[in-house]
């Protein structure tokens, strides 16, 4: 007996909708035609100096002292995006927020951040919590930018963040496979971690 289908004929679904489905991510990115694994994945990570690190590190325990992000708002504004414009000014990229793509009834929307590199593309999906199911939102929007980019790059990268912890997958285009990783990278305890980590995905730094 076939189950019914989750995704329901002549009906819209944008990014967000995706959040709010109580089912497993398997089976959602599978009515998608992708497969879904958890595994420790070995992400790449750039090795030289970081000039934005001594900073970041001071900025975000200042904002964490004077400001407790207990709303989405919150977070985006004193912890995710300082990292993200940080990292642009490391690499000479440029953040686009709250950026929308609309491929078809089931895969539109906006992504909350999306860096397109020199070397690879990454999306961020924020959150005020519930990085499992925010996950499978990010999952879908790298469904998304498959279809919509014109690069040909094999791999495409998101992370999905509350501020304090950061989650990354990727998605293999070629086999239609979101790799979700098992490690947690907390902020501020692994920021020089994280940092290396959205570096090394998004381009080699412009040395000044």
């Amino acid at each position: 007996m076939t189950r019914p289908p989750i995704l329901q004929p002549g009906t819209s679904y944008t990014f967000s909708k995706y959040f709010e489905l109580p089912y497993a991510p398997a089976d959602i990115l599978a009515e998608l035609n992708c497969r879904y694994e958890r595994k420790r994945l070995d992400l790449p990570k750039y090795e030289g100096h970081l000039n934005c690190l001594d900073f970041l590190t001071g900025y975000l325990q200042r904002n964490l002292t004077y400001v407790n992000p207990i709303s989405e708002t919150a977070r985006r504004e004193v912890l995710i995006a300082p990292t993200l414009l940080e990292i642009c000014a490391e690499t000479h990229s440029q953040l686009n927020i709250e950026y929308p793509i609309n491929v078809n009834e089931q895969l539109k929307g906006s992504f909350d951040y999306y860096i397109n590199g020199d070397v690879g593309m990454l999306v961020i999906e924020a959150k005020q919590s519930d990085l499992s199911r925010g996950f499978t939102q990010l999952a879908v929007e790298l469904i998304a930018l498959d279809q919509w980019t014109q690069s040909e790059t094999p791999v495409l990268y998101g992370a999905v963040t509350t501020g304090e912890d950061w989650r990354f997958g990727i998605f293999h285009r070629q086999e239609k496979l979101i790799s979700q990783d098992l490690k947690l990278y907390r902020v501020p305890e692994e920021l020089e971690e994280l940092l290396r980590i959205l570096v090394g995905i998004i381009a080699t730094p412009a040395i000044f």
